[in-house]
C-alpha cells in the first residue's frame, strides 16, 4: 500500500495505514471487488464511488484510492488529488514491471473483434491478458493493466479514443510492442474533424511505443497504406499487395467464414466458426502475431476455431422463426456498411433495423444518407429506421430505389421513437427473416434486441 502512495504522491490514512498489505488488481465497482483488490473511488455522473468504500472493504478490498477523506473508513486508504490521474500513473508504473509482449489495438471499426481474435489465437499457447468488456478508455486501460500478474505471457489491450491527445495518454501507459490499426474511418469526426484527423489521433501512439516494435496496419485502407511510421511496418488485407493477405474468402451463412491466409512462406486454410466476412480482417493480424510469438500453424488454426464474438458485436441467435444479428453495441459508417454486406449474404428476407450513428459532426446527414443508399445496393428487403439522424438513412434508401427504378424491391419504414418501433415490430417481423439490429450505443438498441428475443422463443445464441 505504501508503494501506491509513493508512486501516486498520495498520503496513507485509515486503519492499518502503516501495514505492508499486498494489492492485487484494481476495480472501480464495489460489486466486482475480489480479495486483495485496490478499490478506486471514482466520482461519476450518477454516483460517487467514495460512498461504497466500506462495501468494498467488506468484500475483501485491500485498500481504497480516494480523493477525499473517508472518516469512517474500515480499512487503509491512499488520498490523492485525483483518483483517475492516480490510477493512470499506477497503470503506467505497473505495466513497466512486466517484460512481456504487449499488443495494442485501435481503429475506427473492428477493434474488439480483432482483440478477441488475437487473444483466441495467442491463448492456444500463452497465458494472455485481454481487455474485458468496454474497458478501452482512460479509466479502463489502467484497470486492465493492473490485472497483469506473473502468470501472463502476453497482453492484448484495446485502445479507444474520441479526441486528440487521448491516444498519447493511453499509449504512455500501454507502451505497446505491436500496435494494430484496423481502419481509419468516420468515427468521432465531431472532435477529430476528418479522416486525416482520425489518422493523426490514432498514430499518436507511435511516440510511446517500443522503437523496435511493429506497426501492423490494414493495408487495404489507403491512408494506412501510405502512412510511414518510424518503426517496422507490416500490412495486412485482402489486396495481394499486403505483407499478409487472404484469398478465396467463403461465407457459409451464419455458420462460418473460411479463407486462405498467405503469411510469408506459409499458407493457412483457416475456418472461423462464426458470422461475418469481416472476421477475415481480424484473422490476418492474429495469424501474424501468432507466428511472431512462436505459435505453430496448427496452434494458430485452433485459435481461429476458439474465437467467440462479444455480445452486441455481430453475435447471432438462431430460432425456429428468425435469424437475429445483434450488432447494437456501436455503429459508424464503415461498420454499418460491413454489417449490411454480411446480412446480404444470408437467405430469407433481409431486414435491417438501423439507428443513429453518433459523433459524425457536420458530415452526419450526408453519411447517414449514404448508408441508406448502401442498404439499397446490398439488396436489403426491409429497412426500419429510428432516430433523429436515422431519418436520413430512410431517405437515402428510398431515394436510391427510386433513382434505380426499384421502388418495389425494398420496403422502408421510419419511426421517430424506439417505443413506437417496438410496438410495431410484431407486425413487421416475418417467419424466416434474417434480422440485423445496429446503431450507436447511445441509442440503446439492446432494448429492441431484448424485445425480439422475448417474443421469438426457442432462440439459440451461436458462439456464446
Amino acid at each position: 500500500m505504501r508503494k501506491i502512495a509513493e508512486v501516486t504522491g498520495g498520503e496513507c490514512y485509515g486503519p492499518n495505514k502503516e501495514a505492508e498489505i499486498p494489492v492485487m488488481g484494481a476495480v472501480r465497482d464495489n460489486r466486482e471487488v475480489r480479495s486483495g483488490n485496490l478499490f478506486v473511488c471514482i466520482r461519476g455522473e450518477r454516483t460517487d464511488g467514495h460512498l461504497f468504500a466500506n462495501n468494498a472493504f467488506e468484500r475483501g478490498a485491500a485498500c481504497c484510492l480516494t480523493e477525499r477523506l473517508i472518516p469512517d473508513a474500515a480499512g487503509p486508504c491512499v488520498l490523492v488529488d485525483s483518483t483517475l490521474s492516480a490510477l493512470k500513473t499506477l497503470g503506467a508504473y505497473y505495466r513497466r514491471l512486466f517484460d512481456i509482449p504487449i499488443i495494442g489495438i485501435s481503429g475506427s471499426v473492428g477493434k474488439t473483434t480483432t482483440k478477441e481474435m488475437v487473444s483466441a489465437v495467442l491463448g492456444e499457447k500463452l497465458h494472455v491478458l485481454k481487455t474485458s468488456a468496454n474497458l478501452n478508455n482512460e479509466l479502463g486501460v489502467p484497470l486492465t493493466l493492473m490485472s497483469l500478474n506473473e502468470q501472463h505471457e502476453a497482453a492484448v489491450i484495446e485502445m479507444g479514443i474520441s479526441e486528440f491527445g487521448e491516444m498519447s495518454r493511453l499509449a504512455q501507459m500501454v507502451r505497446p510492442d505491436v500496435f494494430i490499426i484496423t481502419k481509419i474511418g468516420y468515427s468521432h469526426t465531431d472532435t477529430l474533424g476528418d479522416l486525416e484527423g482520425v489518422l493523426r489521433a490514432k498514430t499518436e501512439a507511435f511516440a510511446f511505443m517500443n522503437p523496435e516494435g511493429i506497426a501492423l496496419f490494414n493495408g487495404d485502407d489507403d491512408l494506412l497504406w501510405e502512412y510511414v511510421p518510424k518503426m517496422r511496418k507490416i500490412t495486412y488485407g485482402l489486396d495481394s499487395r499486403n505483407d499478409i493477405h487472404a484469398e478465396n474468402v467463403s461465407v457459409k451463412g451464419c455458420a462460418s467464414v473460411s479463407c486462405e491466409i498467405i503469411l510469408e512462406t506459409i499458407r493457412l486454410n483457416a475456418t472461423i466458426p462464426s458470422y461475418g466476412s469481416h472476421l477475415v480482417m481480424a484473422a490476418l493480424p492474429a495469424a501474424f502475431i501468432g507466428k511472431m510469438l512462436g505459435l505453430s500453424a496448427e496452434e494458430i488454426l485452433r485459435g481461429f476455431t476458439a474465437y467467440k464474438p462479444v455480445d452486441g458485436r455481430a453475435s447471432v441467435s438462431l430460432g425456429k422463426n428468425i435469424t437475429l444479428i445483434d450488432d447494437c453495441y456501436n455503429a459508424n459508417p464503415h461498420s454499418v456498411e460491413a454489417a449490411l454486406k454480411s446480412l446480404s449474404t444470408l437467405g430469407g428476407r433481409r431486414l435491417a433495423i438501423l439507428g443513429d450513428m453518433r459523433g459524425l459532426g457536420d458530415m452526419s446527414e450526408k453519411l447517414h444518407r449514404e448508408i441508406g443508399a448502401s442498404a439499397a445496393q446490398c439488396g436489403i428487403d426491409c429497412l426500419i429506421c429510428c432516430g433523429d439522424m436515422a431519418k436520413f438513412i430512410f431517405e437515402g434508401f428510398t431515394s436510391a430505389l427510386t433513382d434505380s427504378c426499384m421502388l418495389d424491391s425494398g420496403k422502408a419504414s421510419y419511426f421517430s421513437s424506439k417505443e413506437e418501433l417496438i410496438t410495431a415490430l410484431p407486425g413487421i417481423i416475418m417467419k424466416g427473416d434474417a434480422l440485423l439490429v445496429k446503431a450507436s450505443h447511445a441509442m440503446h438498441f439492446e432494448d429492441i434486441v431484448g424485445f425480439i428475443r422475448r417474443h421469438t422463443p426457442n432462440t439459440k445464441t451461436i458462439g456464446l
